[in-house]
């Protein structure tokens, strides 16, 4: 039996981003998302479509962020571009069910990852299209896959990544209810690796300098919505390991993000580690899958946390390049010299912006980003609605066969009031349900006192158009990091030293692909002070109405001012120290600007407090 989701997600046809997500969804279209077809060879020449390049991962990891993309945002022109990949992809199924893109010979050695990947991709399509085409064919993509592991034990990435593939078996079997897909989904399961057993007796307490599945940190974002898809189906708890694992990784590897390190394995607490792109965005969907499972509120509280902070810093504000590695404190990024690369089995280029900086996993994936959290606004209830994740959008669904719209008028995570707006054709009772963010001080809705990180929920008989204000307080802090450092939050934003910078152009050619405007990589050089420690820790809030977009770098929604003192940090090959070399004051206290962490492309997070004893 199939447990059914506490909260299940709305389709493109029913939610409508808005304000600035709408906005940045946009950005991203004009940007490399919205492009890579068009110039990248292991999409525009890939073997999923005739061509002769990649056939695994890259094109099924951009379909799904560039397929609800397309239909977030109405977009004709990237719907057709996304229906030519599907339609090649499915005219390319075997009579055997078989659908990647490899020879018969090729089978036995082919990790199946691709496959649990296209066939969550051809889900996704549906949920956009409702195209007929698409039950049959994942339908017979599973059933050989059911066929070819009764020969081939799963291996390397497909172990380790075994869950993803029970998205698109549960799919199937709502609409299909056959024994042999639970079968599946158990076998799976047994064949794949054990997180609990991980997790339950975890040794990665610290960095290592060496490579390895079990500690990768891609694999370990994915990992953490494992035990909660499976307890649809088995008997565990749908929270417990999620936590656990959550908990472990932060103690031994968090970053003040709310990430954890991995350049490209586990990597300590310090600042100057990085931690790879593709682990933000999976992280993200683990935590949106985890709030639909569970229904737990924590979750929306850490995907807001790399939604606004550590997806957007890691990609350029125009979304035309993105870095493999971000690291908290990041003051230059240059190529590192040989014999001096910071991180543990990165290249010293990782942290450049670029078209494939690398590796080109994340070029395809930090794709699905944006789309899928805009997907995760709103979400039904048994009995309602819910609005999950706090962004400006909308909602049109159907309750007891009335039409029901929701919108959600806010600035939010840069300002902190939420304007909701229900219209229904006629009167129909539901229960609507407003997730408050755990990282307010106090919340009121419609004047009534509502708990941080808590539903508060509105039952009633709903007629013509009403509406709900939200009114969230936020108190400045500075939380404790390693090392006797601190960082400063306001409600879920993480702040850090503006930076000037300049951009350079590299623009190459290597292995066949063209770095070559606007698809080139760039070095960036700071332009302005950085060396600096807390003297006071009493900040200023500036508001800006005027910004371009809301991870603009120049113009952000929001800034602090504080005061500091500048400190013999120390920098060295391109990287400034995990630590500074002293922590006496060389300079007056003087006024410091500070932006969202989001906005940031050059940054410095953590920092040392030099009064620590006169801190209040």
């Amino acid at each position: 039996m199939l447990k059914p989701l506490y909260f299940t997600p709305f389709t493109t046809d029913e939610i409508k981003p808005a304000g600035w997500l709408k906005k940045q969804l946009e950005i991203q279209a004009e940007g490399l998302s919205g492009n890579l077809d068009k110039i990248w060879p292991d999409i525009k020449d890939s073997r999923w479509i005739g061509g002769d390049r990649e056939g695994w991962e890259r094109v099924p990891y951009w379909l799904d962020g560039f397929i609800p993309l397309a239909y977030l945002l109405d977009n004709e022109d990237m719907k057709q571009r996304a229906k030519k990949y599907i339609d090649a992809i499915i005219s390319r199924q075997q009579e055997d069910g078989w659908i990647c893109p490899c020879t018969f010979e090729e089978r036995t050695h082919y990790d199946m990852w691709a496959l649990f990947l296209i066939c969550k991709v051809l889900v996704v399509y549906y949920d956009c299209t409702k195209d007929e085409r698409i039950e049959d064919t994942v339908y017979r993509a599973l059933k050989n896959l059911q066929i070819h592991m009764e020969h081939h034990t799963l291996f390397e990435w497909a172990a380790a990544r075994w869950f993803e593939c029970l998205i698109p078996i549960f799919w199937l079997y709502e609409r299909r209810p056959e024994e042999w897909l639970l079968d599946l989904a158990y076998s799976l399961r047994i064949e794949g690796f054990n997180y609990e057993e991980l997790f339950d007796n975890w040794r990665y307490t610290k960095g290592e300098n060496k490579w390895t599945q079990t500690s990768h940190v891609v694999n370990l974002a994915m990992a953490l919505k494992s035990a909660a898809l499976y307890s649809r189906v088995g008997k565990n708890d749908p929270n417990k390991m999620a936590k656990q694992a959550y908990e472990l990784l932060q103690k031994y590897h968090g970053m003040a993000c709310g990430h954890f390190t991995g350049d490209e394995c586990l990597s300590g607490k310090s600042p100057v580690q990085g931690s790879e792109c593709c682990s933000v965005v999976e992280a993200m969907y683990s935590y949106e899958n985890l709030l639909s499972v569970t229904g737990d509120p924590y979750w929306g509280d850490l995907a807001e946390a790399l939604a606004f902070n550590a997806l957007p810093a890691t990609v350029s504000p125009d979304m035309w390049t993105h870095q493999y590695d971000q690291q908290t404190n990041q003051v230059c990024c240059t190529k590192l010299p040989e014999g001096h690369v910071v991180f543990r089995t990165n290249s010293g280029e990782s942290h450049l912006f670029g078209l494939e900086p690398n590796f080109g996993c994340c070029t395809a994936n930090f794709n699905q980003g944006w789309p899928k959290f805009a997907l995760s606004a709103f979400m039904k209830s048994e009995n309602g609605i819910v609005s999950a994740i706090t962004v400006p959008s909308s909602v049109s669904t159907e309750i007891n066969d009335v039409p029901v719209t929701c919108e959600l008028e806010t600035e939010y995570p840069f300002r902190n009031t939420l304007k909701y707006a229900i219209h229904t054709d006629r009167p129909v009772s539901f229960a609507f349900s407003v997730r408050i963010p755990g990282t307010v001080v106090s919340a009121a809705v419609n004047g009534e006192p509502a708990t941080p990180g808590n539903f508060f929920t509105i039952e009633k008989e709903w007629n013509g158009t009403e509406e709900i204000t939200v009114s969230l307080e936020w108190k400045t802090r500075m939380e404790n990091r390693p090392n006797d450092m601190f960082c400063v939050k306001r409600g879920p934003l993480l702040y850090s030293v503006a930076i000037k910078e300049e951009w350079t152009k590299l623009e190459y050619e290597r292995d066949g692909v063209e770095r070559k405007y606007p698809y080139c990589d760039y070095e960036i050089r700071p332009l302005s002070k950085w060396n600096y420690a807390f003297a006071d820790d009493k900040f200023t809030v500036c508001e800006n109405d005027d910004y371009p977009s809301a991870f603009s770098t120049e113009q952000p929604p929001v800034s602090m001012t504080g005061t500091f003192v500048e400190i013999d940090w120390g920098f060295e090959n391109g990287v400034c120290r995990e630590t500074p070399n002293s922590r006496t004051p060389i300079s007056a206290p003087c006024k410091v600007t500070l932006i969202p962490y989001g906005c940031t492309n050059l940054r410095m997070t953590e920092m040392p407090f030099v009064n620590v004893q006169n801190r209040n």
